[in-house]
């Protein structure tokens, strides 16, 4: 790989090269990945390197900003994930999600930014999309009363989980469960 094409990769914050090459910043003493967000450095002053240990060895330290020293660091991934686990740990328990969401550190909203970049889905549609579900497997599985499972997958109240479910799936809960449980016979 020449260094122009390394440069252009700088240059356009290209994650894909990322563990192909490092650069390094004389001015600042930084070594970084190619997709890192820091501001451009003028083109003389960086150089190129194949490993962070060849840049560690050179003298220069790694970028707090991508951390060129980790492998893989991926914060928001990280933090994404920590959401859907949480979420899924605690759906069905009776307390609220937000407050759950909350000792995650971070603002609802960005919470909600940060789940929907990685899921494409914001966290109230993952977590309806878990209620639907488990409610399903529900009416199909086992004979609970509606209004038993209304409650064991979050609902406050029946009447929501009946609008709820009629909106999702065209069907009252009871005439899912009859149709389907017909199907699967």
């Amino acid at each position: 790989m020449t260094q122009e094409e390394m440069w252009k990769a700088v240059k356009n914050n290209d994650e894909r090269y990322d563990g192909i090459f490092f650069y390094a910043v004389k001015s600042t003493g930084i070594y970084c990945r190619p997709s890192c967000k820091s501001k451009l450095p003028k083109r003389e002053n960086i150089c190129f390197f194949n490993t962070s240990h060849e840049a560690r060895l050179a003298g220069f330290r790694p970028c707090k900003r991508c951390r060129s020293d980790l492998l893989n660091y991926q914060p928001m991934k990280d933090i994404g994930q920590k959401i859907k686990k949480l979420i899924d740990s605690t759906f069905q328990v009776k307390m609220d999600i937000n407050d759950e969401l909350k000792s995650i550190g971070l603002t609802l909203h960005r919470i909600n930014e940060i789940f929907k970049a990685q899921y494409q889905v914001s966290v109230s549609e993952y977590l309806n999309n878990l209620k639907l579900e488990e409610a399903k497997k529900r009416l199909i599985h086992t004979d609970d009363k509606v209004i038993d499972i209304a409650y064991l997958v979050g609902f406050q109240s029946v009447s929501g989980f009946y609008r709820f479910f009629k909106e999702n799936t065209g069907y009252s809960p009871a005439r899912y469960r009859k149709e389907k449980k017909i199907n699967n016979v």
